[in-house]
This record gives C-alpha cells, structure tokens and sequence, in this order.
C-alpha cells in the first residue's frame, strides 16, 4: 500500500523526539519503555574470600564456620554491595554479621529477635511436637538476642547492621518500609511450629517488604517426607516440602536450592543422627515475581 511522504515538519519533529529518547533512555526509559536497572555487581569468589578471613572475625564464628560454610552461603545469596537485608530469627547474629560486612557502608542489615515475654506459655496442642517448656521468668545466664547482636554490631564496627525488635507476625521494621533486596531465616523456620507462631502472616509481611525480584532464603534441617512440621519440637527439622509450599502460599516462586550443606546418608529420625554425622540440612531461595 503506497503511503505519502510525510511533511518536512513532521520529520522534522519526529527527528527530535528519537533524538530525545535516546538522551534519556538509560536514565529513565521513553514512553512503553522499561527504565534500564542499575545494579552493583554481586560480590566475586575472591571478594567472599577475603570477606570470611577477615581477621577481626570472631574465633567463634571461624569455629561455626567449619558447619556453616558462609562462603559457599553468601554466593548462594548473590549478595551485593548496597543491598538492605533483614535477617530473621537473628539470634546472637553469625548471619547478620555477614551479611552486613557483604552488603558494605551503603547497605543495611537489620537482624530480627522476637520480644520475650516471660509470662508466655507454649500452646497446649503444638504443631511441632512436645511443647517447650513453659518461661516464666528470663534465663539469667543468657543475653538477650537485641542486646548480643547489637553488642555484637559495635564490636565488628558495623554501624549497618540494626538490631530490631518484632514479633514473627510483623518481622519487618518501619524503616525498611518495602525496599529490602533479602530476607533470610537460618535453621529456625522449624521452630516456629511449637512456638504458635501464624507463620503464614511472617510470609506474607515478608513478601509485602520485599522489593519485586528480592529474595527470600530459608535454611533448616530436614525431615521425612510426610512429617511436615510435626516433629519441629522433638527432632528439630521440617519436611522440605512442606516448608516450600508454605513459603509458595504467600505468593513467592521457588528459584534455586543450594546443596552444600545436604547430607543424603542422614536417617533424619533423630535430633542427632546416628552413627554420628551431620544433618541433611537445606537453603531454598524464592523470590518475589
């Protein structure tokens, strides 16, 4: 079909709009044009490396290493320079601080502990197995998990890393609003279950506080098949598969499992394997679409 020329006006004008777009296309995309995201790199091999040996790492955590592999954790995490973090069930902060010295001066970490209540009694009827047993009163000989992490933050010099008290339902601090990049829970989903914890309400404010294409990883011990949580509270782990559709339910999309801490010769009916050995354990990444 034959079509005019069109009018050297109109070119003209259609000459400096292509012209204009292309001036701001990286910054802010044109009309029906996606803006280009502009990300820092995820830290290299080498620059974990360095991370994990730094010598002023806690003796302690170098021992814990040796069980939890934090190199091969963090390249599983595709952690970055810049990123904001909130680490769940922070306890006295191993996770934390990694990911705080991995995310840097412009990023942000907050390490998640769940206030005590010393009057609080564990549900009649648990979810994960025999009840814990009742607290009454704080334990003398421990530090609260705030007090240890944020101690723990002075000491490392990592004026990043927050520690925050939430409950498990509401997990996400105010100041993170909906802008963090990650969100890990480290070997204590499985608790949750004997603690009464609505966990269905953590995994949708989580989901809520993530950015689109933010992740959410989950490291626990591994159960049986079919057992579901039901064993949380006696031999401390969780059906796999359970845990997964769990976390699918609040809308989030499996993407990868790491198999680094993986132990296929683990009977997985004893709290402690026999003959002694390590758990299977497992890190599942989702992320939000």
């Amino acid at each position: 079909m034959y079509r005019s020329a069109p009018s050297s006006a109109n070119t003209a004008a259609r000459r400096t709009a292509i012209l204009f777009c292309a001036a701001v296309l990286t910054l802010s995309g044109c009309a029906g044009t996606a803006p280009v995201a502009r990300t820092t790199p995820a830290l290299s091999a080498e620059q974990i490396a360095s991370l994990v040996a730094g010598p002023d790492r806690s003796d302690a955590d170098r021992t814990n290493d040796a069980r939890r592999k934090p190199a091969q954790l963090l390249e599983f995490l595709a952690i970055h320079p810049g990123m904001m973090a909130l680490d769940l069930s922070a306890g006295g902060g191993y996770t934390s601080e990694l990911l705080a010295r991995a995310v840097g001066p412009a990023g942000r970490v907050y390490g998640q502990s769940a206030p005590r209540n010393p009057a609080a009694v564990a549900p009649a009827a648990p979810e994960g197995g025999s009840a814990p047993v009742v607290v009454s009163a704080p334990r003398p000989a421990s530090v609260p998990s705030p007090v240890a992490l944020a101690e723990r933050a002075r000491k490392a010099g990592l004026g990043n890393l927050m520690a925050v008290v939430q409950p498990f339902e509401n997990p996400v601090p105010a100041a993170a609003g909906q802008q963090l990049d990650l969100v890990t829970l480290m070997f204590n989903y499985h608790d949750l279950g004997h603690m009464g914890v609505d966990r269905a309400a953590m995994n949708r404010a989580v989901f809520t506080a993530l950015k689109p294409g933010g992740t959410y990883v989950i490291a626990d011990h591994a159960g049986r098949a079919g057992t579901g949580i039901s064993e949380a509270g006696t031999l401390h782990r969780i059906d796999e598969q359970f845990l997964r559709r769990e976390i699918e339910a609040a809308g989030f999309v499996f993407v990868a499992e790491a198999g680094f801490l993986r132990n296929p010769a683990d009977p997985r009916d004893r709290n402690t394997p026999e003959p002694l050995q390590p758990k299977d354990d497992f890190i599942l990444k989702f992320s939000k679409p």
